[in-house]
This record gives C-alpha cells, sequence and structure tokens, in this order.
C-alpha cells in the first residue's frame, strides 16, 4: 500500500487521542477497584487494559487512512502490547510504567549504534522530514540519542520513586513537553546545517 497524506489533524488525534483517553479514563476510575473473574484490579490495570486495544485501533485506522506506519511506530505498539499485557496479565502495574524506559532505550541504543557506523538512522527514521545536510543529521542524532536516554533515566526515577499519578501525568503531558521542547531548541542547528536541496524523486 503506497503512502498517502491525511489531514494532520486526524492524524494528531489517532496518535495522541488514545494517551489522553488513558489520562482521562485514568483521572475516572484510579480510585475504584474491580473484581474480575474472582480477581481485584485496581483502576489503572482496568485503563491499562482498555488502553491496548484503542492504541492499535488508533495505529490500525492510521495506517488504512496513510497506507504507512513508522518503524517507531511499529515497536512502540509490539512494546505496549507486551508490557501493558503483562501488567493486565500479571496484576502489576510495573510492567506497564517500565514500558516508556525501554522503548527510550532501545531508540537511544539504536541510534548509538548507527553512529558507531558513521550513520544516521534517524534520517532514516524521520523519512527525510527535516532538510539536513549530513553533518547535521548526525549532531542532531547524538543529541536525540542523549535525550532518549536521559527520558529512559527521568522515567525510571520518577515511577520508582514517585506516585502513579505523578508518573500519569509525566507520561501523558511530560515526555511528550520534552521532546516538543528539544526540538523548539534546535533552530540553531536546523539553520546551521539546514539543506536546501531536495530529492527530485
Amino acid at each position: 500500500m503506497e503512502k498517502r497524506q491525511v489531514n494532520p489533524m486526524v492524524k494528531t488525534a489517532l496518535e495522541f487521542g488514545p494517551i489522553l483517553a488513558f489520562f482521562v479514563a485514568y483521572l475516572w476510575l484510579k480510585d475504584r477497584t474491580f473484581v474480575i473473574g474472582g480477581t481485584e484490579y485496581e483502576g489503572f490495570i482496568v485503563v491499562t487494559a482498555g488502553f491496548i486495544p484503542v492504541f492499535l485501533l488508533a495505529m490500525g485506522a492510521l495506517w488504512w487512512l496513510t497506507g504507512h506506519l513508522s518503524r517507531m511506530q511499529l515497536v512502540t505498539a509490539v512494546l505496549i502490547v507486551v508490557f501493558g499485557g503483562l501488567s493486565v496479565w500479571l496484576n502489576d502495574d510495573r510492567f506497564f510504567k517500565m514500558k516508556p524506559t525501554l522503548i527510550y532505550l532501545l531508540f537511544g541504543g539504536a541510534l548509538a549504534i548507527g553512529l558507531m557506523r558513521g550513520e544516521s538512522w534517524l534520517q532514516l527514521v524521520m523519512e527525510g522530514l527535516i532538510p539536513l545536510k549530513h553533518e547535521g543529521w548526525m549532531i542532531l542524532t547524538r543529541r536525540v540519542m542523549v535525550l532518549f536516554l536521559s527520558l529512559a533515566v527521568l522515567n525510571e526515577v520518577i515511577w520508582r520513586t514517585m506516585s502513579t499519578d505523578t508518573w500519569v501525568y509525566f507520561k501523558t503531558f511530560g515526555l511528550t513537553a520534552a521532546v516538543f521542547l528539544f526540538f523548539l531548541f534546535q533552530g540553531g542547528l536546523f539553520k546551521e546545517h539546514g539543506s536546501e536541496e531536495t530529492d527530485s524523486e
């Protein structure tokens, strides 16, 4: 299936809608306990169980509309199913809380491997969305690698030392804000190493 353009608002809703739905559902159900099959489940676990199919449906809709999912989206979907499923199956919220750590470690580690090979795998993931020369991509990749590894450490610190409420706010808003602010402050790099060349293909 070839890649197709989709309304940016629809794309954003499909990418961030499940996360916001998780947040709203958590605020609604966090203090409740549910007995299912003779086992008690806290609201967090029930919300996690609902988040998995909602996320997969959103990614399925995004793939159907655009004909494409990025490698990052595919890896994230797999980890959500695995770690979210483990949290629900074992009735243990720690697995789902560890998911962002593993995601950022995997992506940060992958970028590090690419850098050791003299390549910017970030450029492959972002698929030419940012017009940069090779030097610019290498610098940006090193910075994103540090960002990802730092967020992995930060996630571990927050979920292990703070309340579930704090972690949910961090996951919903903190991680997104951190990435947004990071790219906001890369203006100097984009200006210095930007390339006006575009592929004719």
